[in-house]
C-alpha cells in the first residue's frame, strides 16, 4: 500500500495566529478612545469596528470548520467587540487557541462557502486551506485600513503593518543592492 503524505494547515494556521497576535499587540498600546472613535473627517472608519469585523470572520471560519459549511454572512455583529478593547483582546486570544488546535486539520479538507451576499442558497466548494489563505489576505486588508484609521488619529504604526507579505518580499528584494564587479 501507497501512503501518500497529508499536508496540514500547519503553515497558514501559523500565518494567520501571527496576523492575530499583532492585533492583540496593538489594540493592548492603545487607548479605549482610540479603538472606539472614528477620526474626524473619517467616520465610519474605527479600529474596533474593523477588528470586530476580521473577528468575526474567524468565528464563521471557525464554527463553519465543525460543519465543513461556512457561512460569513451568518455574523454576529457583535458591538461589544468594537467598543471595548478588552472584550476584542479576549476574543483574539480564544480565536488564536481555537486555529491552533485546527492546525493539524489537512489543508485539502473539503467544505463549502455560502456565497456572500447571495440572496439564493448559494454554496462554492473549497477547502480549509484555500480559506485560511482568504481569511489571511481579509485580515491583512483591514489591517491596512486600520493602520490607516490609526494614523488618522496621529498614533504611530508599524510601516509593514496591514502589507502584503509578498509587497514585503518584493520591497525587499528591491532594496539588495547588487555586488560590485
Amino acid at each position: 500500500m501507497v501512503r501518500m503524505k497529508v499536508e496540514t494547515c500547519s503553515g497558514l494556521v501559523a500565518a494567520n495566529v501571527g496576523l492575530l497576535q499583532q492585533a492583540r499587540s496593538l489594540v493592548d498600546r492603545m487607548d479605549d478612545a482610540t479603538f472606539s472613535t472614528s477620526p474626524k473627517g473619517f467616520a465610519p472608519h474605527r479600529v474596533g469596528s474593523h477588528l470586530r469585523h476580521v473577528l468575526e470572520f474567524y468565528d464563521c471560519f471557525l464554527e463553519g470548520v465543525a460543519t465543513s459549511r461556512i457561512d460569513y454572512d451568518a455574523r454576529k455583529h457583535d458591538e461589544t467587540l468594537e467598543r471595548n478593547r478588552h472584550a476584542a483582546g479576549v476574543q483574539v486570544s480564544s480565536i488564536i487557541r481555537d486555529l491552533e488546535e485546527a492546525s493539524s486539520l489537512p489543508k485539502d479538507l473539503a467544505l463549502v462557502v455560502r456565497v456572500e451576499d447571495s440572496e439564493a442558497d448559494a454554496w462554492l466548494c473549497s477547502s480549509i486551506g484555500r480559506e485560511l489563505q482568504a481569511l489571511s489576505s481579509h485580515t491583512i486588508h483591514h489591517f491596512a485600513l486600520i493602520a490607516m484609521t490609526l494614523r488618522l488619529h496621529g498614533v504611530a504604526v508599524d510601516p509593514n503593518f496591514g502589507m502584503s507579505p509578498s509587497t514585503l518580499r518584493f520591497q525587499s528584494a528591491r532594496l539588495v543592492l547588487p555586488e560590485a564587479c
